[in-house]
């Protein structure tokens, strides 16, 4: 049996994402197509013709190093989908009390002020509103079939959907099923809404003031106003081909709400989507789009275009007119970028190029400068600082690691200094599976797969140290106001350990339902 640990989520930004970096390039503003409601836009809205082939496959957007953020310092919440029940463990006391739910709880969330937990229950289609202090559970039940389900910033909100890019699968899959209706559930109120939004929706997100929900299919994007007293989906048609529409990659939503940019397969242009005119508008980018990302502060957007080699950055207040673009090297392949959360610099890489390669972007005088790897990448993140980057490289070697280098056929990690670019690798024994970081953004920790150990690392030194676990982990956080770590491990009664940086020391809880004591 396999227990599964999410923790208490705040609402602050994510770590490690993307900032705003305006490039010192050419102006673009007075180059691209700028379309009016009276323009005839026939292929221009499904992105116009497709892409020439450049000879690579799509980037990947990999999340594996988007580190997390820390949970409460109070409680640890612990889902044990096989026994259908949730485990409150309390810090620092460490003390364990268990509470039933629905059945199979895949997902956990909790809200902004920490005082409500929410479990998605896969076979029983419903949610568990846990009182955090109480431990009373109320239940909503949701639309059948639902595998997966987003929590709004402020926490007020839960909508449950159907992902065909999910694993989980409900094992309540007999008679009729609508795959593209959803449920929309107010945690306060417990008032459920449910609603129809475009075929294969693969994607929910929030605006960051949690006044709008905007659901992305392949042909619609659906917006939903959490203002009103009953929420009704409006759709926006993204695409003029409603037969055979182009796969809606990559959609991003301003902080106010206000609009939507998507990136669509093989475009040429975005789609820029008014949310409350409810009206779209071709938006002109380089060839083959493959990363697109709103600032933090939510003035600008940035977009990647591979095939033509140039990075785009737009003033969200007016996209149409406020561009400007930078040339990027010919040497070499960019599908992506990272933005520092300082606002001083990005990183280029590519995913699917097989290059040993980065780039460093200098965001105040727009110079971008190679730098090699020891493997070609799989993802890169950013400490929570801005000073240092985290690199991930998969098993796979590229054309230019030989048999002769130590990392040739293994998985590796590689902590670089982004004040100096001086960097340190270390070889794996397994591709790492989860990442997370302490709140003062000093030390970060990995697991890996079937593998029992605690990585830890030291994002100044840039030094790495390993922990021996009892078992096999399954689950990483780490606790607010702390340096603590917690791992929860495969047992077939729960086992949860501690780790304290400050003293070097482990703590194991094992047999949760039983009350088991600490094992030093």
């Amino acid at each position: 049996m396999k227990l599964y640990l999410w923790p208490i989520t705040l609402a602050t930004t994510m770590l490690g994402c993307s900032e705003s970096m305006f490039a010192m390039g050419k102006d673009a503003s007075d180059t691209g197509y700028f379309a009016s409601e009276s323009e005839d836009m026939s292929g221009m809205m499904d992105g116009g013709a497709p892409n020439e082939d450049d000879g690579y496959e799509p980037e990947v957007e990999d999340d594996l190093l988007g580190l997390r953020p820390a949970t409460t310092p109070r409680y640890v919440f612990v889902a044990n989908p096989d026994r259908n029940t949730v485990t409150r463990i309390s810090v620092p006391g460490l003390a364990v009390i268990t509470t039933e739910v629905g059945q199979n709880p895949i997902h956990v969330a909790v809200t902004d002020d920490h005082s409500t937990a929410v479990t998605f229950n896969l076979d029983s289609d419903d949610l568990s509103i846990i009182d955090a202090e109480t431990l009373e559970v109320q239940t909503v039940n949701v639309r059948a079939g639902r595998n997966s389900m987003v929590m709004s910033p402020d926490g007020k909100w839960v909508l449950c959907y159907f992902d065909q890019d999910a694993e989980e699968t409900s094992t309540n899959t007999g008679g009729a099923q609508s795959f593209n209706d959803i449920s929309l559930v107010n945690i306060e109120t417990l008032e459920h809404f449910p609603m129809v939004v475009g075929p294969n929706p693969h994607g929910v997100h929030f605006s960051s003031n949690s006044a709008v929900a905007v659901v992305v299919s392949d042909s619609y994007l659906s917006r939903i106003d959490l203002g009103v007293d009953e929420p009704e989906p409006e759709h926006i048609q993204i695409t003029d081909d409603l037969v055979d529409p182009p796969l809606a990659e990559e959609v991003v939503v301003s902080p106010d709400g206000a609009t939507a940019i998507v990136r669509q397969f093989a475009a040429t242009e975005l789609v820029h989507v008014d949310l409350n005119a409810l009206e779209r508008s071709s938006l002109a980018v380089g060839d083959n789009p493959t990363d697109l990302d709103i600032t933090p502060d939510g003035l600008e957007l940035v977009a990647i275009a591979r095939g033509s080699k140039e990075l785009w950055v737009y003033e969200m207040e007016n996209p149409f007119a406020n561009q400007t673009v930078l040339d990027l090297p010919e040497e070499a392949v960019f599908g992506s970028v990272l933005l520092s959360p300082d606002n001083a610099r990005g990183l280029l890489y590519s995913t699917a190029s097989g290059e040993s390669l980065y780039a460093s972007w200098n965001r105040s005088t727009g110079s971008v400068t190679l730098r090699d790897l020891v493997k070609p990448v799989k993802s890169v993140g950013i400490s929570p600082t801005g000073e240092t980057a985290l690199v991930a490289h998969g098993q796979g070697n590229g054309a230019d690691v030989g048999s002769d280098s130590p990392y040739y056929n293994r998985p590796a990690v590689s902590l670089i200094d982004l004040e100096t670019f001086f960097g340190s690798a270390v070889a794996l024994p397994a591709e790492p599976t989860q990442f997370a970081h302490t709140p003062d953004g000093e030390l970060g920790f990995f697991i890996m797969e079937n593998q029992p150990y605690l990585e830890v690392l030291n994002f100044k030194t840039l030094i790495n140290d390993e922990i021996k676990l009892k078992s096999n982990p399954v689950h990483l956080g780490t606790l607010l106001d702390t340096q603590t770590a917690y791992i929860s491990q495969e047992h077939n009664l729960g086992r949860i350990s501690f780790f304290h940086p400050e003293e070097f020391d482990l703590q194991t809880i094992t047999g949760f339902e039983l009350n088991s004591n600490i094992e030093q």
